[in-house]
């Protein structure tokens, strides 16, 4: 009996060789290779052009179907449903008065009505709340083969029933093996090769080898993903001596920056990988690894970032100054902080195409791990790159002034909402400056808006 076990074994472990063998041949050849010298043989695009005809194709039969059976096809998604005209806060109440009464608007004071203004507003905020959903995902206009984007798709036909499980078998049972390797051997190539790189004295010749290593990995990494990635104005790329600024969806728009141009990056010393990680890079490149103690300290962390920029040798700063990521639909606050230093900031702007999977990440819904394996189960991450002209803080111009300014630029080039309010908000209360603006306002409406009343 055992003879004839052994030829089974052999064959066995034969076949798993040349699988391996054959698997490690076509990374090397057609990922990893092509990372190292920046081509590409144009294969994810076409991937992404056959998904888009596919996920039309499957649009229309979901259409076709719901119109068939009367059902209802996307969840209910609150986009800006109360109409209503931008008007000031005086105007509002002066309408609001007059509705009521019926008479002229009376003298500045006091009035009952102004009462039911202020309620208004406030079940319209609740209603159509302008900040809570750009913290939760877009209900898609399209159906991308993806349970996630929407719930009512599987159960209009067979067919799109077998296309969804097709697709299933292929996400999970090809596309994930595939990326979960590739992020492995970009990550333990970023390691490796820092750590090395880190032992040659500082010169020409570190920097090089540095700059060349970290985009290598970079883009692996970005394979991991297949993401497809369009730059544009790569003539404004950020220089040494300067700070770049982006908005921030994910987690992964670090990859896509840096896949394209070095950066220095700037974040909170960390333990488990993600510390092995940071401890290998800074040994290459002059990162900026702030201990958790001292984040909070605004003064060093600006001296910190300014003795960095005032090195015009030292790669230029990547920041996000958000602070937290949004849903790709909207610019919110930037933290005044990184427009303090006085150095020249290369605004970038980057949009995601949510039709091959969604890339925001919703920190308080998704750990990091889950959040990757959203990732590398879509289909593919689809996103355009922006980098806007240089630009620098004007004379008798505050952070604050500045920051909005590059934030608006930001939201006219990659066709997102500008909003003025704090991403902190996900997990905070709203700050007691913002109450006493509107408390103010009111204030000027009771006095007329006269200064010295």
């Amino acid at each position: 009996m055992e003879s004839y076990l052994f030829p089974f074994d052999s064959l066995l472990c034969m076949f798993l060789g040349i699988s391996f063998t054959v698997w490690f041949t076509l990374l090397l050849i057609f990922i990893i290779v092509p990372a190292v010298f920046g081509v590409s043989f144009g294969i994810r695009r076409l991937y992404m052009k056959s998904l888009l005809k596919i996920f039309e194709w499957a649009t229309l039969r979901m259409e076709r179907g719901a119109r068939e059976k009367n059902q209802q096809l996307y969840k209910p998604y609150s986009n800006g449903i109360i109409a209503k005209e931008p008007a000031s806060l005086e105007q509002e109440i002066q309408e609001v008065r007059r509705s009521g009464s019926g008479l002229p608007p009376p003298e500045p004071e006091f009035d009952m009505s102004d009462i039911f203004y202020f309620c208004r507003r406030g079940v319209e905020s609740i209603v159509d709340d302008e900040v809570t959903k750009r913290f939760t995902a877009e209900e898609l206009e399209s159906w991308n083969l993806l349970t996630r984007s929407n719930y009512n798709f599987h159960h209009i036909s067979t067919r799109l029933t077998v296309l969804w499980g097709a697709g299933v078998l292929i996400r999970y049972g090809i596309l994930l093996p595939l990326r979960v390797t590739l992020a492995f051997t970009g990550v333990g190539l970023l390691v490796v090769l820092t750590s090395i790189i880190g032992l040659l004295p500082n010169g020409w010749i570190k920097s090089f080898l540095s700059e060349k290593a970290h985009l290598m990995c970079y883009r692996i990494c970005v394979r991991a993903l297949t993401a497809i990635i369009t730059y544009h104005d790569s003539e404004n790329k950020p220089k040494n001596g300067g700070i770049c600024v982006a908005n921030h969806t994910s987690p992964i728009d670090v990859i896509i920056l840096a896949s394209d141009g070095c950066y220095a990056m700037v974040g909170q010393v960390h333990g488990g990988l993600m510390g092995v990680i940071q401890r290998a890079m800074v040994k290459a490149s002059p990162h900026i690894w702030f201990e958790r103690s001292e984040v909070k300290d605004r003064h060093l962390v600006a001296k910190r970032l300014s003795d960095h920029v005032a090195d015009k040798t030292k790669l230029p700063i990547l920041i996000f100054p958000e602070g937290t990521c949004i849903n790709n639909t909207s610019v919110m606050m930037f933290k005044k902080g990184s427009f303090e230093i006085g150095c020249t900031v290369y605004p970038v702007a980057i949009k995601y195409d949510p039709r091959f999977g969604d890339a925001f990440w919703n920190s308080s819904k998704f750990g990091m791990v889950n959040y990757l394996l959203h990732m590398m189960s879509s289909w593919a991450i689809v996103c355009s790159v922006w980098y806007l002209p240089p630009m620098r803080r004007e004379e008798d111009e505050d952070a604050v002034h500045f920051a909005n300014r590059v934030k608006a630029a930001i939201a006219r080039k990659g066709g997102l909402a500008d909003l003025l309010w704090d991403g902190g908000l996900k997990r905070e209360k709203v700050k007691k400056v913002f109450k006493e603006e509107q408390q103010k306002l009111y204030s000027k409406v009771l006095v007329g808006g006269s200064e010295d009343s």
